[in-house]
């Protein structure tokens, strides 16, 4: 080494990636866009305008607390997506001062409260969703019929979801032995002419799939405005694996725990026995799609291994299905995602991957006795 040549020391990372913050913000944000235009597709003007203000409310509070505290901008993108997940996880009929303060709630609690984006314990979006769910009861469960099933039904007022209808339908001793398709068929629910011609064809080969379960997974359901399709949500998914934005680790274990759960007890409570629940409804239906591929994937309050990703996915499936099955909520998706955020950071702490050149010393055999 030359005398006057100048070493630089500085701390890892060493290797950084080419996804900053600002390109992962916005890639998230343009993954939700296709599910974001079908919920204003379906349930008109109104939706567009709950998304609108609610984005410029979450983006608005950001700007003003980055000025008082003469910080970074706004340009980073997670304002623009708290705002839009926030729309999304709201009614399309719920009033217009909904969305701005489950914003404020999500930017100035949750977010500038702990100290900024990195530092929030929970999803900001969840947060702002659950604090308006509980503070406006009423209004947050006005569920407009989407303009595909207006034909079928003859009304646009409003519709109870898959997850209330069931939930009422447990009272109902005449429904006791049902599954989730005959209570919305008892109910008199609509289906599309393209879901029951669809039902049709898997029938014709053998395979029992409800309308129900078609338009729940196309999007012609009632439910909050970005949660109705769970096609295009999964095509949101997609696009970020291939980003390699998130990775399968925590939507396929919490998918996977509920889906076996649902399968194996969720029939208890209708008298079915075990192994009796029906799957595909329940899954397409709520903001089970939207969480799992969306709010619980979210860096800052998911844990960094993919064995804790794994474990943490698992336990919001067991919760998810331990409160919509058995609690007094139709919906529970954004209640156990926060819940299993509280144990995030013992998750990171005991779930550790092994050290680099660690030795795990070997097993000593137990010599053997001589005679």
């Amino acid at each position: 080494m030359e005398q006057n040549q100048v070493v630089t020391v500085s701390s890892s990372p060493h290797l950084k990636g080419t996804m900053s913050t600002s390109k992962i913000m916005w890639n998230v944000s343009l993954a939700l866009l296709p599910a974001a235009m079908w919920g204003v597709y379906v349930f008109g003007f109104r939706a567009l305008l709950i998304i609108l203000i609610s984005i410029a409310s979450s983006v608005g509070f950001e700007y003003l607390l980055l000025k008082i505290s003469k910080d970074a901008s706004v340009q980073d993108g997670s304002a623009f997506l708290t705002g839009l997940l926030i729309g999304m996880n709201l009614p399309s009929g719920s009033s217009f001062i909904i969305p701005v303060l489950a914003s404020a709630f999500a930017i100035f609690v949750v977010k500038w409260t702990f100290g900024g984006l990195g530092a929030n314990w929970m999803n900001p979006a969840l947060a702002g969703r659950v604090f308006v769910f509980f503070s406006f009861t009423n209004l947050m469960n006005t569920y407009p019929i989407p303009r595909t099933l207006i034909s079928s039904t003859g009304d646009s007022v409003a519709s109870a979801t898959y997850l209330s209808s069931v939930k009422m339908a447990m009272s109902d001793q005449v429904l006791t032995q049902a599954s989730g398709s005959q209570v919305l068929s008892h109910l008199g629910t609509a289906t599309t002419g393209f879901a029951q011609q669809v039902s049709g064809l898997f029938a014709s080969m053998g395979i029992n799939l409800s309308p129900y379960t078609v338009d729940a997974f196309f999007g012609n359901i009632s439910g909050s405005l970005g949660e109705v399709s769970a096609f295009l949500l999964l095509l949101g998914g997609i696009y970020m694996l291939v980003r390699k934005i998130i990775t399968w680790h925590i939507p396929v274990s919490f998918l996977g725990s509920f889906i076996l759960l649902a399968w194996a007890f969720g029939g208890l409570r209708n008298g079915n026995g075990l192994f009796s629940g029906e799957v595909l409804l329940p899954v397409f239906s709520g903001g089970l799609m939207l969480g799992a591929i969306f709010m619980a994937t979210d860096m800052v309050t998911s844990p960094v291994t993919y064995r804790g990703m794994i474990l943490y996915g698992v336990l919001i499936g067991f919760f998810t299905f331990l409160i919509r099955y058995y609690g007094s909520l139709p919906e529970s998706v954004s209640l156990a995602i926060i819940l299993v955020n509280i144990f995030v950071p013992a998750i990171d702490r005991y779930v550790k991957p092994r050290k680099f050149g660690e030795v795990i010393p070997p097993v000593k055999e137990k010599k053997e006795e001589r005679a």
